[in-house]
């Protein structure tokens, strides 16, 4: 019972590891994310699809039903559902469910083994928990735009959203570990479930990892550095004749072979630059000194000189770029899948890698309700009169 990204996310992850994931959307509107286009998937005659980036990004190897939660049949069936179910995960709104009788207190009785995860903008409590909230919303609250962007005084140094939606996949990912941990301490202690209170918010601020350290030790908060690295120097994107690259040589050595390889081996040993510590103080002069000749270098050039002596660097590849580089290519990072009105759909693969059970299992997005009849006829076994009473007043579509 999840919908845009955080918890399709998560449940997306799931069923890429094999799990039987049902996904319950509204009849008519289903999941939100289905109109946050354009571009929108092309049916095989040139039509628009409702499925989005969003929505294709994080809702495959699932099944789509749609029924009306907000119905006394509706509930019926999600209930029936439940029963067979070990996971419940939802992101709506605190309090909601709890109209309908389909929040965690409603149900923790009834099905003691039922592991039930709420996804939310602040959590179950305190002061903004019946409050909506969205990835950027908690990038800007959470600390994370103040730390990303160019520095303060450079052109366009203000604070800045990071490209991808990263507080909505961390929290989903920090959905499955949590979900695989209840449910390996119900099956290791009694078979008991339990309710899972993540909020967006606090996976924004655990992001925060070492810059949160840095405020604690010195009572300062982090400023935006731009492309440079937070723990060393030189460390960061650096200009190319006719790119950028970005450059991470996290130690003397690297640094030394680094400055060898531009021709400036004299900053190995210059008294500002010999040791992280005081280039980090004057990283600001070293980057001015390194961008000066590395500027002169062709991208392509530099990547192989500096890959010859394991300097690590890479260019800042646009997304194009990222799937035509020969390590993801070899990597395999993508599936085509057939897709019943679209005919095929690429989608990404999950990055988990295992050796006995591999991931091999991929099917593309479903229509919202796609799989309506056939999951309530086996799961439930509503016949065919049953399914179309309750598709004529409306609880399912």
């Amino acid at each position: 019972m999840s919908r845009i990204l955080a918890g399709p996310w998560a449940t997306q992850t799931m069923g890429d590891m094999g799990a039987s994931v049902i996904k319950v959307e509204r009849p008519g509107m289903g999941d939100d994310s289905r109109i946050y286009g354009p571009p929108f998937l092309k049916s095989t005659s040139g039509g628009d699809l409702r499925q989005t980036p969003m929505y294709l990004c994080a809702n495959r190897n699932k099944k789509s039903i749609a029924v009306d939660y907000t119905k006394p049949a509706g509930q019926e069936i999600l209930l029936a559902l439940a029963a067979q179910s070990d996971v419940l995960i939802e992101n709506y709104k605190v309090g909601t469910l709890a109209r309908y009788g389909l929040d965690y207190p409603s149900l923790k009785d009834r099905f003691p083994r039922l592991v039930y995860c709420s996804l939310t903008g602040y959590g179950q409590d305190g002061p903004y928990a019946e409050r909506g909230a969205t990835d950027p919303i908690i990038q800007a609250m959470g600390g994370m735009m103040s730390m990303t962007g160019h520095q303060e005084g450079e052109p366009g140094g203000t604070p800045m959203k990071a490209g991808p939606s990263v507080v909505d996949i961390a929290a989903g990912l920090y959905a499955v570990i949590s979900i695989q941990g209840a449910l390996y301490h119900r099956d290791l202690h009694g078979g008991r479930g339990q309710h899972i209170d993540l909020s967006l918010l606090d996976a924004g601020v655990t992001l925060m990892g070492q810059q949160a350290m840095h405020y604690f030790m010195s009572g300062q908060s982090p400023k935006r550095m731009g492309t440079e690295a937070n723990g060393g120097a030189p460390g960061g994107g650096f200009l190319c004749a006719d790119g950028d690259m970005m450059i991470a040589p996290n130690s003397q050595d690297l640094y030394e072979r680094m400055v060898k390889v531009i021709g400036l081996p004299e900053l190995a040993t210059d008294p500002r630059f010999d040791t992280n510590p005081k280039r980090v103080l004057n990283r600001k002069a070293l980057k001015e000194l390194i961008n000066e000749v590395t500027s002169k270098w062709k991208v392509k050039d530099l990547y192989d000189a500096f890959n010859a002596v394991g300097v690590p660097c890479t260019p800042i590849n646009t997304i194009e770029q990222v799937f035509a580089d020969e390590q993801v290519v070899h990597r395999d990072m993508t599936v085509v899948v057939p897709q019943p009105e679209a005919g095929t759909v690429r989608l990404l693969k999950s990055p988990i890698r295992y050796s006995e059970t591999p991931l091999e299992h991929y099917e593309a997005p479903p229509a919202t309700g796609q799989h309506t009849d056939e999951v309530l006829a086996q799961m439930l076994g509503y016949d065919t009169g049953k399914l179309s009473q309750l598709r004529a007043d409306k609880v399912i579509a």
